[in-house]
């Protein structure tokens, strides 16, 4: 009987080891999918000068990788559904490294940019089918800290893209960092295929078999996943409506150097990532209720404090807190996104970064038409007092989200 014991323990030890090195190998994913995001700002300039095209002809490479990253996510959702989280993702990779070899062989700007569109295509699907993926193996009181140490990853290559990419271009040229965010895909590719291939036949087996069409129909029929979706489109509307002018209110308030107001906004990734340190804690001692009506209103108070400061310093710490306090709201959302529709969470999660992409591209144009008739410090103030009102609604409809 003990020896039964032992060897039950024994296994379930070995499956939470499985799950957590799995988790792990989603999260680098996501923060090399981040890098190949973002790697391509800073290379503009250079790009430009080597085609022989300005620097607006040179931008459709960063249009071309966006559309289909945003687009991409209502074909894996089902697909993961269906053949697993973890071969989907050890597939695309290969494909990604592909892409990214394909764009360091790049003879002028058209072919880059179809490079990038098929790049944006394979790079997309890890962080959404990492956070199903989470739905499926931890339970929902454990889920919310384990979401954010898992998020860490997409943060950190989101934040040190831009670095990598203009460091890298000016060290070893841009066909060589191509080239290298292809290795990095190449190896993430490997450990998938080592490390996950036996759980592929049970993922594939309890995976939901049907028109993926139909399969959408089916999750949006549910009140809860139309309610996380509003919410989540909202959320990023509000927020990244104003986070997306806080470098140019920098520059015209305090006309502060283009390098410094970069290094200012970049600590609000450092901010996002402190808060996964602290999330359990912060949940054992707020729960989720006060970690959304905290976070809403400590990121109002940030972005009011930095509109009405006459100290650029002052800036520094509100972007941790902003970063910091966006993810007590944001992190609590993907929770409940992760399990809003748990018969197809694959599908229902590719509706929530589309919901999450959409919320982004209309915040900014939304964004553009108020600061044109009323200035950026009064629009920014708008936009986060809408984020509190956001955050507060949450509080209040927790249970039906």
């Amino acid at each position: 009987m003990e020896r039964r014991h032992k060897q039950a323990l024994s296994g379930v030890i070995n499956k939470k080891t499985i799950v957590r090195e799995t988790i792990f190998l989603f999260s680098v994913a996501s923060f090399i999918s981040g890098i190949s995001m973002r790697i391509v700002e800073p290379m503009l300039p250079r790009l430009a000068t080597d085609f022989g095209v300005s620097v607006s002809i040179a931008a459709t490479v960063i249009t071309a990788y966006a559309v289909t990253y945003a687009c991409s996510p209502f074909a894996y959702g089902p697909l993961g559904d269906r053949y697993g989280r973890t071969p989907v993702v050890a597939i695309t990779s290969i494909f990604a490294a592909l892409a990214a070899f394909g764009c360091a062989a790049a003879w002028d700007v058209t072919s880059l940019a179809l490079m990038r569109f098929i790049a944006g295509l394979f790079s997309s699907c890890s962080f959404m089918l990492g956070l199903a993926y989470i739905g499926d193996r931890v339970a929902i009181a454990e889920r919310q800290p384990v979401v954010a140490r898992f998020v860490t990853g997409t943060v950190c290559g989101q934040a040190l893209g831009p670095i990598v990419g203009g460091v890298m271009t000016d060290w070893i040229g841009w066909q060589a960092t191509f080239a290298l965010v292809g290795a990095l895909f190449a190896g993430v590719a490997l450990l998938f295929l080592v490390r996950t291939r036996p759980q592929w036949a049970e993922e594939q087996a309890r995976g939901p078999i049907g028109n993926p069409f139909a399969l959408y129909r089916q999750v949006l029929r549910i009140a809860r996943v139309r309610l996380v979706l509003a919410g989540t489109f909202i959320e990023t509307l509000f927020f990244w409506g104003a986070f997306s002018f806080l470098g140019a209110f920098l520059s015209e308030r305090f006309g502060l150097r283009l390098a410094l107001i970069g290094v200012i906004l970049a600590c609000y990734g450092v901010g996002a990532v402190l808060y996964t340190f602290v999330v359990r804690r912060l949940l054992a001692a707020l729960g989720q209720r006060g970690m959304v009506a905290y976070g809403g209103a400590l990121c109002f108070s940030c972005y009011a404090l930095i509109v009405l400061t006459p100290f650029w310093p002052v800036v520094v710490p509100c972007m941790f807190a902003v970063g910091f306090s966006f993810y007590m709201v944001h992190n609590t959302i993907q929770t409940k996104a992760t399990e809003m529709a748990p018969q197809a969470r694959g599908t229902g999660l590719s509706l929530f970064s589309a919901s999450w992409a959409l919320g982004q591209a209309v915040g900014v144009a939304v964004m553009g038409v108020l600061v044109s008739l009323f200035g950026i410090a009064s629009s920014i103030l708008a936009f986060s007092a809408g984020f509190l009102l956001l955050a507060l609604w949450i509080r209040a409809n927790l249970d039906r989200l």
